[in-house]
């Protein structure tokens, strides 16, 4: 019995994408009756009709679009198999750009300055919750740049043709209920949150876990990692619950937590931009580092700063989301509005080139 192969998937979604089998026959470089006959012995292998005749062309049937989707998938993570080895193997023919990133607030706009100043035919998206994972696909070649938190042992990684660069210093910020009795301060003492339970990240995605340890030890208490869960929601509700937790500075208030700032900024986290320096973008590092940090800038003009020199977040539209978990999207526009007066202290100070020189470069 005949088997359903790689070539009888692309067959398939050529036919779909093209809307005829005259077409995919065209696009393929076969004639029409073998793209025809081929596709008969496709729909002997699945047991049904795949398409059906219209004036408008080919138009798959129910089971057609079942096994549309289904072979998409396939031939999508067979290509990333066939790139994973070694780099060269891209096709010459990609000139997509493919970004790796921790979950954070400004990815989708990354992409959009990346589609309107680099002009690639397409940018990618790949998202892991561990830095670790997205700076592998740098090293190995299956993506372009990546964005992601220090954590500990970066420095002794081997990472031949990759260039790492400091994008940013971010605070942490901490998440606690609503409840809370320090709810209503402007800025948080680390050291008030001795007898909290912190909601983290398991250890092998927590980049921040020693950084924690290590200020709270200076603050003079050992923390209470009582709660190590993996998705957001959990996290949110733990910390609605009593818990505490660190987000993101551009995090805000919602769904019963309260964000603040640490009193002092003990915990600031270098998020960097890892580059490929011998890749197909490599000429163009400079200009898209330049996107990256102005993609973050309109969340550092979000920040505001308390009468102490510390940044605080205002009550605003329910969205906040744990460090180290997915995060949501941010209201950026209302936020920037609101803080446009505040402009002369920054706990967010750019190490990156500026954007102007790069692109006039």
């Amino acid at each position: 019995m005949a088997n359903l192969e790689l070539r009888h998937l692309r067959t398939i979604c050529a036919i779909a994408e093209e809307g005829s089998v005259s077409k995919a026959a065209a696009r393929i470089g076969v004639s029409q009756p073998a793209l025809t006959t081929q596709l008969r012995s496709i729909e002997r292998l699945i047991g049904g009709d795949l398409f059906e005749r219209s004036p408008s062309g080919s138009v798959p049937t129910e089971l057609g679009r079942s096994l549309i989707r289904s072979a998409r998938v396939v031939l999508d993570d067979v290509k990333t198999l066939l790139n994973m080895g070694d780099p060269k193997t891209r096709s010459a023919a990609d000139t997509s750009l493919v970004f790796a990133s921790i979950p954070m607030l400004f990815t989708g706009t990354v992409v959009s300055e990346l589609a309107a100043w680099i002009r690639c035919a397409k940018v990618r998206v790949q998202t892991y919750t561990a830095g670790s994972c997205v700076l592998d696909l740098v090293a190995s070649g299956r993506a372009d740049l990546a964005v992601f938190e220090w954590s500990e042992g970066l420095e002794q990684r081997k990472l031949a043709g990759v260039e790492v660069r400091s994008l940013v210093g971010e605070p942490q910020f901490v998440g606690l209920s609503e409840n809370d009795p320090l709810s209503g301060a402007d800025e948080i003492d680390l050291a008030d949150l001795a007898r909290r339970d912190w909601v983290v990240p398991p250890p092998d995605v927590d980049g921040l876990r020693i950084q924690l340890r290590h200020a709270c030890d200076a603050a003079g208490f050992l923390p209470r990692l009582t709660h190590q869960v993996s998705d957001a929601r959990t996290a949110m509700t733990l910390t609605a619950g009593g818990a505490v937790c660190l987000l993101q500075p551009a995090s805000i208030d919602g769904h019963g937590i309260v964000v603040r700032p640490l009193r002092g900024t003990p915990l600031i986290t270098p998020v960097l931009l890892a580059m490929r320096s011998d890749g197909l973008w490599a000429d163009r590092r400079h200009e898209i580092t330049a996107c990256v940090a102005h993609a973050y800038s309109p969340l550092s003009r979000a920040i505001p700063i308390t009468r102490s020199g510390g940044p605080v977040i205002r009550n605003t539209t329910p969205n906040s989301t744990p460090h180290g978990f997915s995060r949501g999207p941010v209201d950026r526009s209302r936020r920037i509005h609101e803080m446009s007066a505040i402009r002369h202290q920054r706990h967010c100070q750019f190490a990156a080139i500026s954007v102007f020189d790069a692109r006039m470069g």
